[in-house]
C-alpha cells in the first residue's frame, strides 16, 4: 500500500512539473517576444529554450533527490512504524476483546508466561522473508544508486541502528517465540546479494564514467591540453578545455533567416571543415577512455571484494578445525560400531577374531 501510494505521489509530481514548465514556456515565450533589449527579442525563441532546459534540469535533478529521499528516511521510516505499531495494536485489541468476554483471569489466577504469550501476535507463515526483504532492497538502494545519491549510506546506516533495537523489542514482547527450524545459509538471498553486488559496482562504473566530467578532462589534460606529453597535471593543463568540448553550429543552415554560429557541447567537426558535424578523434579518444575506465574500474573493485573476501572467510578457522574433528570422531564411531557388529557375529559362528580387527 506505501509502494502504490509513492508511485502515485511521484506520479502527481511528475505531471505537476511537467504542467509548470508548459505554462512556463508560454509565459516566457509571450515576455521574451515583447522584450525591449533588440537581441532578446529577436532571438525569443533561443532564450525561452535556454532558460527552458534549464529549468528541465533543475526539477530532474530535485525529483531525483527528492525520490531517493522518500525512499530511504520516509518508506523506512513508515516500515518501522507498521512494524512495531501493527502488533502493538493488534496485542492492545486482543486484550480488550478478552476483558470484554470476561476471559481474563489476571485477578483470578497467576497465568504462566507461556500462557500469556498466547496472547501475542503469531510470525506470519513465510517467516523472516519480511525481514530479508527489506534489507536486500535498502542495501540495493544503497549500493546502485550511491553515485547519484551519496547521502545513502549514512541515511541507511541511521535507519539499521534504529531497526536493530525495534526488532529486538518486537521479537521479543510482541510476537510469539517462533519455532526454531535448522538451516545452514541465509538460502537464496546469499546469490541476491551476489547479484546485487555485482550490479552495483557496474552501474556506478558506468554512472562515473558516462555523466562526470572526470574523463573528458583527463583526456585533454594529457592530450589535448597544453601539458600533453608533458606526463603530469596541473590547473593550467585544462586551460581551454571547456573551449574544445564545445562544437559549432551554422544558424543558417536552419533556414529560418537567421546567421552567425551557436556553440554546444559535444566533440564534432565544424560546419566548415571537409567532414561537417562527424565526430572528431576527441569524441573517439574520450569514448575509449571511459571504456577503459569501466573495465579497469570493475576489475579493481571485484578484485578488492575477492581479497577481503578472502581475509574473512565465511566459517571462521576454528569452526572449521572443530568441524573436521566432529566429522572424524563420527567416522571413528561409525568404524567403532562396524568392528562390533562383525565381531558379535564372528563370535555367534564360533569363528576366534583378532583383538582390533575381525
Amino acid at each position: 500500500m506505501v509502494s502504490v501510494s509513492g508511485i502515485f505521489f511521484m506520479i502527481s509530481l511528475v505531471l505537476t512539473a511537467v504542467f509548470a514548465v508548459v505554462v512556463y514556456r508560454l509565459v516566457a515565450m509571450e515576455q521574451f517576444a515583447s522584450f525591449k533589449w533588440y537581441f532578446i527579442k529577436k532571438y525569443w525563441q533561443f532564450a525561452t529554450s535556454g532558460t527552458g532546459v534549464c529549468i528541465n534540469f533543475m526539477i530532474i535533478m530535485s525529483l531525483n533527490i527528492l525520490q531517493m529521499g522518500v525512499i530511504m528516511v520516509l518508506k523506512q521510516m513508515w516500515n518501522n512504524f507498521m512494524e512495531l505499531g501493527y502488533p502493538l495494536l493488534q496485542n492492545w485489541w486482543s486484550r480488550r476483546k478478552m476483558k470484554r468476554k470476561g476471559q481474563s483471569m489476571e485477578n483470578k489466577i497467576s497465568l504462566p508466561q507461556w500462557e500469556k504469550d498466547w496472547n501475542l501476535q503469531p510470525m506470519n507463515l513465510h517467516g523472516l522473508m519480511d525481514e530479508y526483504l527489506e534489507m536486500v532492497l535498502q542495501f540495493g538502494f544503497t549500493t546502485i544508486f550511491v553515485a547519484a545519491f551519496p547521502l545513502a549510506p549514512l541515511l541507511a546506516l541511521l535507519n539499521n541502528i534504529i531497526e536493530i533495537r525495534l526488532d529486538a523489542y518486537k521479537f521479543v514482547t510482541q510476537w510469539r517465540r517462533p519455532m526454531p527450524a535448522r538451516a545452514t545459509d541465509i538460502g537464496i538471498w546469499y546469490g541476491i546479494l551476489e547479484g546485487i553486488g555485482v550490479l552495483a559496482v557496474i552501474t556506478n562504473a558506468f554512472v562515473i564514467a558516462i555523466t562526470s566530467d572526470y574523463i573528458p578532462r583527463f583526456v585533454y589534460a594529457y592530450k589535448y591540453g597544453p601539458c600533453t606529453d608533458q606526463g603530469y597535471r596541473q590547473e593550467k593543463c585544462l586551460k581551454g578545455y571547456v573551449n574544445s568540448s564545445l562544437s559549432v553550429f551554422d544558424l543558417s543552415e536552419l533556414g529560418l533567416g537567421y546567421s552567425g554560429y551557436c556553440r554546444y557541447r559535444d566533440y564534432r567537426a565544424p560546419p566548415w571543415s571537409s567532414t561537417p558535424y562527424e565526430f572528431t578523434l576527441q569524441f573517439w579518444h574520450v569514448l575509449a577512455a571511459r571504456l577503459a575506465f569501466i573495465i579497469v574500474f570493475e576489475h579493481l573493485v571485484f578484485g578488492i571484494k575477492s581479497f577481503i573476501a578472502y581475509l574473512i572467510p565465511d566459517i571462521p578457522k576454528d569452526l572449521c578445525d572443530r568441524m573436521r574433528r566432529e566429522k572424524y570422531l563420527v567416522q571413528e564411531m561409525m568404524y567403532e560400531a562396524e568392528l562390533e557388529h562383525l565381531q558379535r557375529e564372528r563370535k555367534s559362528n564360533g569363528k576366534q577374531y583378532h583383538h582390533e580387527w575381525p
